[in-house]
């Protein structure tokens, strides 16, 4: 048990501890974590600084826990020297603040004067755009501790230029310079990819068979491939006329063929022409290397002529399928030495620079430049830990506040790291807000919660971008909020964003809607049922009269027209009259009865009979207002809650801002007008119950006391007294 002393505040119905000196944080260790409001949290999503959080997740798994914020809460107390100063939440750290009777302390203050030595400030502090600036403060270090190299490590031109050669040939490694470098790994791929390249082309400089063509062989061998097909095609097709004669009309090209395209622009039909046998077909199994050559191949079969057959058959203008097989042949070297080719990576170098590399020989100067980089890690690492000191300096009690309790969210000048803005729909603005990143977890979390909920889908029209939004709705009425209803969401960084509610979660939010709350239901089911009633009599009377025009005529005189009947009316009239009346004698009854009442007796029956209509409504709403809880919904974005976030009627009743109209408005021009029949109708109905009301009080005669005529009492008759009997 700790023997510090812990000061709590009840707030949202709980209570938490206080966190309102650098004592308390330092002895942040020491608080028991059943005490804590939250256990875990998400390094997403969140209205809070990315790169403090990152700072604070030390094991990287997208989730901060209490050891790892007792353990930030530790290191940073003990590196400033007054950790009251935290409270301050500012963005700059004078360096007299850091704390030199600690080792760390000692270490962090060299580095910080080293940032701003790289940066050329001179001032008496260090603030967090400073820190931040990686690529500022390493941009003219040739050495930073990343194991990275760039042509700003050496001033060797010759190192420069083979560094340049690597990053150009393997691809570059980002520095903290924010120059492209290499690192060891790339530095001894780059070399083996030069061994590598530089034997292979030396064993085709050695092999004078792979080059069979001269410096045309390459060439040669592109346009052997690109026919070796069709000619193997063509020689085919001349065996197979010898082996038939008769099939030789067959195998060459139809004069159909040729007729179906011979309308058409020629030149634009070389696809369908290049699948014409590539000669015609000759009995003595040759091929016509001249004009004789199908057209679309002419000038290819020409480009090879130039380069190799020319010289290999000189004067020749057909050749065997022998002779085309052995001139292949000899490419055969060449395509081996091609599938062993090494070292492409360099290949864009040309032969030349990657030889005059490897004659330098100077890998082992590059890899001791990366060891002295290296060297300096520690160093490095100190200025990376310069910025965490001066991120949780500024962001750290605003994130206490936010997960050992809940002031931020209870504050009603603040808002808590959750709340992702301000939805503004139906005459109301939504204070809280969250970000929903699955809705999957809500599908259960939205009953325990006890609130309304409107669930929006949220888009930003000029990026692009989407989110889903829980807000929560605490106060107003709900009769104009249906799925489908618009809305403007601004998120914390003014960003507007156009919502949606594709999903609400119906409960109570307040006592003042549960109250109206049955009469608006059983106005929406007499106005359903009035509805669903006059849409059922139009209908069939469409009905009707659709069958009386479609049999107009069929059964003109088939009946005759039924007689009055006198006795049915009579007895639905004597019906409906007897229902009058016992109306009339129920209500002359109830008069009796209450005949002596007073005005404010009837006041009290009437809010009796209202209490009895809303009052299990109101009941209902009051038990699950006071239920209210956020932790459910937080759970479902994968905070680990430990206490309960209540939200009543009072705290409730700041979250959703109300718009309020001026008292003095300018009359509407196009109001409705009730015709003069109604509102006739209406002032006769209020006259009969004002007049039944006064007469059954006696108000007039209390409020005329002339026309009150007390009854007098008649006098007592005095009998007179008897005979005596005789």
């Amino acid at each position: 048990m700790s023997d510090y002393d812990w000061k709590f505040s009840t707030i949202g119905g709980k209570n938490r501890v206080n966190i309102k000196s650098g004592e308390d944080i330092k002895h942040l260790g020491e608080l028991d974590q059943k005490l804590w409001t939250v256990l875990s949290s998400p390094v997403v999503g969140l209205e809070f600084d990315a790169k403090t959080l990152k700072m604070l997740d030390s094991n990287n798994d997208g989730r901060i826990h209490v050891h790892e914020v007792v353990k930030a809460a530790e290191w940073i107390t003990s590196v400033i020297k007054d950790p009251d100063m935290l409270l301050k939440k500012e963005d700059t750290l004078p360096l007299s603040a850091f704390n030199t009777d600690n080792p760390d302390g000692a270490r962090l203050l060299a580095s910080a004067k080293q940032i701003l030595k790289n940066l050329g400030l001179k001032k008496d502090s260090i603030s967090v755009a400073d820190a931040d600036d990686s690529v500022a403060i390493f941009a003219k270090t040739g050495l930073n501790g990343d194991g990275i190299i760039t042509v700003q490590s050496t001033k060797d031109e010759e190192l420069q230029k083979t560094i340049e050669a690597c990053v150009a040939s393997m691809g570059g490694k980002a520095d903290r310079s924010g120059l492209m470098g290499a690192d060891a790994d790339s530095l001894e791929a780059f070399y083996k990819a030069l061994a590598d390249y530089s034997a292979w082309q030396k064993k085709a400089a050695d092999d004078k068979s792979i080059f069979a063509f001269g410096d045309n062989t390459a060439a040669v061998y592109d346009i052997v491939n690109q026919i070796k097909a069709k000619v193997a095609d063509y020689f085919m097709r001349c065996k197979l006329a010898v082996f038939h004669a008769g099939s030789v009309t067959a195998l060459d090209v139809s004069v159909a063929r040729i007729e179906t395209i011979s309308d058409k622009d020629l030149s634009a039909c070389a696809d369908e022409i290049s699948t014409y046998p590539l000669a015609r077909i000759s009995a003595n199994n040759t091929l016509p290397i001249d004009e004789r050559i199908n057209p679309v191949w002419q000038a290819t079969i020409g480009k090879l002529r130039a380069l190799a057959l020319d010289k290999e058959f000189e004067g020749a203008s057909e050749i065997t399928e022998e002779q085309w097989n052995a001139f292949v042949a000899k490419l055969a070297p060449y395509e081996a030495w091609l599938g062993e080719k090494a070292g492409a990576e360099v290949e864009a170098l040309g032969l030349d620079q990657v030889n005059a590399i490897l004659k330098a020989d100077r890998k082992a100067e590059l890899l001791k430049l990366i060891d002295d980089d290296k060297a300096l890690e520690s160093e490095s690492l100190s200025i990376d830990e310069v910025a965490k000191l001066l991120h949780l300096y500024r962001d750290f009690y605003t994130f206490l506040c936010n997960f050992v309790s809940f002031r931020d969210f209870y504050d009603p000048e603040g808002k808590a790291i959750f709340q992702a803005g301000e939805l503004y729909i139906d005459e109301r603005c939504c204070e809280l807000c969250i970000k929903v990143p699955d809705m999957g977890p809500h599908a259960t979390a939205t009953s325990l919660s006890g609130m309304y909920i409107l669930y929006c889908n949220c888009v930003d029209k000029i990026t692009g971008n989407t989110m889903i939004i829980a807000a929560v709705m605490t106060d107003g009425d709900v009769a104009d909020l249906r799925e489908g209803k618009h809305g403007l969401f601004y998120d914390r960084k003014g960003v507007e964003w156009d919502a949606t509610v594709f999903k609400i979660i119906d409960n109570p939010i307040s006592i003042r809607q549960a109250f109206w709350a049955p009469y608006r239901k059983i106005g929406r089911y007499i106005e359903t049922t009035i509805e669903k009633r006059a849409a059922e009599k139009d209908s069939k009377v469409m009905a009707d009269m659709t069958a009386k025009v479609d049999n107009a005529g069929k059964d003109a005189g088939a009946e005759k027209k039924k007689p009055f009947d006198i006795a049915t009316f009579a007895g639905i009239f004597a019906a409906i009259g007897l229902a009058v009346g016992a109306i009339l004698d129920a209500i002359t009854d109830m008069s009796k009865s209450v005949s002596d009442w007073s005005w404010w007796k009837w006041l009290i029956l009437v809010a009796v009979i209202m209490l009895v209509i809303s009052g299990p409504s109101m009941i209902l709403a009051w038990l699950k207002i006071r239920k209210r809880n956020l932790s459910p919904l937080l759970n479902a974005n994968g905070w680990a809650i430990n206490a309960s976030v209540k939200v009543n009627m009072t705290f409730g009743a700041t979250l959703t801002e109300i718009g309020k109209s001026p008292l003095k408005a300018e009359p509407d021009p196009f109001a409705d007008k009730a015709p003069w029949w109604k509102k006739l109708i209406y002032w006769l109905i209020g006259l009969g119950l004002v007049f039944l009301i006064c007469w059954r009080t006696n108000l007039i005669y209390s409020l005329t006391g002339y026309l009150h005529v007390e009854k007098e009492q008649p006098a007592a008759v005095v009998a007179p007294p008897s005979e005596p009997a005789e």
